[in-house]
């Protein structure tokens, strides 16, 4: 069975740090877009990050760029998101999710395309 499973999440204060991490089991991450998106209590998911695992090739929101990193281990077919310098804006739901074998990202991050959604990880920043 195909799963992703996020953890990591938790209450930090603002200029904290956390790390997500993403485990994919039943499928290889190898040659996949894959994802991390977000979404706030009344608003739409929106991306956070992306990486092209063949390759390495890294994709970011705006609200993102410079505090967050997007990486991963293929060997431990994990996904990880470093989360630096955060803000209560920052403050949702993390999700990871997959593109289909050898499609790529797009630049705008967009959850469009995107499944095999994990149960997902709060994160919380208090100012």
């Amino acid at each position: 069975q195909r799963q992703l499973a996020e953890s990591g999440g938790g209450s930090v204060q603002a200029g904290g740090s956390l790390r997500l991490s993403c485990v994919a089991s039943g499928y290889s991450i190898n040659s996949r877009c894959m994802g991390w998106f977000r979404q706030a209590p009344g608003k739409e998911r929106e991306g956070v990050a992306a990486i092209y695992t063949t390759g390495g090739s890294t994709y970011y929101a705006d609200s993102v760029k410079g505090r967050f990193t997007i990486s991963q281990d293929r060997a431990k077919n994990t996904l990880y998101l470093q989360m630096n310098s955060l803000k209560p804006e920052d403050t949702a739901i993390y999700y990871c999710a997959a593109r289909p074998f050898l499609e790529r990202c797009s630049n705008t991050v967009s959850p469009l395309g995107f499944g095999g959604w994990g149960q997902g990880t709060q994160v919380t920043v208090s100012s």
